[in-house]
């Protein structure tokens, strides 16, 4: 490889590298896209999940900075009072879809954010066993259960190592029935039978 050399009060310019933001922080990006962007207050946004894991899937987020819900404490029951009002107004208008909403126990996602998604989890980015679980077990925290221990304790308790791989590995069952798939394939055309 020749290298050239420079002249006289010549530099040596290099590619200036463009950092890239880790994926963990998409949702911050997705809030100031208006095509991803669904409902919005003063305090909360409401964008359309990138991979959705149900034909409905919505992610409700704070304006403010929040990186998660071991950061919440009393003085944010009012901004978790207004997710729930908001999610009770998506309610409102598709009556004819089962909604639930909740948080993941360990979010992989950066800033504070509430899933709400249709029951029916038909959907092509539902891929693993992971995908499942994180929806169909305790992994999943209800809307109703997070409010009211940050009601009583004041703060969100993390759970345990264990029980994070405990409830990430779970066994596939339905959430509609009680069939036990054998993996993610069968169970995605099992679920085709509950729509």
């Amino acid at each position: 490889m020749s290298k050239r050399s420079l002249k006289d009060g010549e530099t040596l310019q290099r590619p200036v590298k463009e950092s890239k933001k880790h994926w963990s922080l998409g949702l911050v990006e997705s809030m100031k896209d208006p095509d991803a962007v669904y409902k919005e207050t003063e305090r909360i946004v409401v964008i359309r999940d990138k991979y959705p894991k149900a034909r409905v899937h919505y992610l409700v987020l704070p304006t403010k900075e929040i990186s998660s819900i071991y950061k919440l404490d009393k003085t944010h029951l009012d901004l978790i009072t207004e997710f729930g009002t908001m999610f009770q107004t998506i309610k409102n208008e598709l009556t004819d879809v089962d909604l639930r909403a909740g948080f993941h126990a360990v979010p992989s996602m950066q800033r504070l954010h509430m899933h709400i998604i249709s029951k029916d989890m038909d959907s092509k980015c539902l891929k693993t066993k992971i995908h499942w679980n994180s929806f169909t077990t305790s992994f999943f925290i209800p809307y109703e259960d997070l409010l009211r221990k940050l009601k009583e304790n004041g703060c969100i308790e993390r759970i345990s190592s264990d029980m994070h791989k405990g409830l990430i590995s779970t066994p596939l069952k339905c959430n509609q029935c009680s069939f036990e798939p054998k993996n993610i394939p069968q169970l995605k055309q099992h679920l085709l039978t509950h729509l």
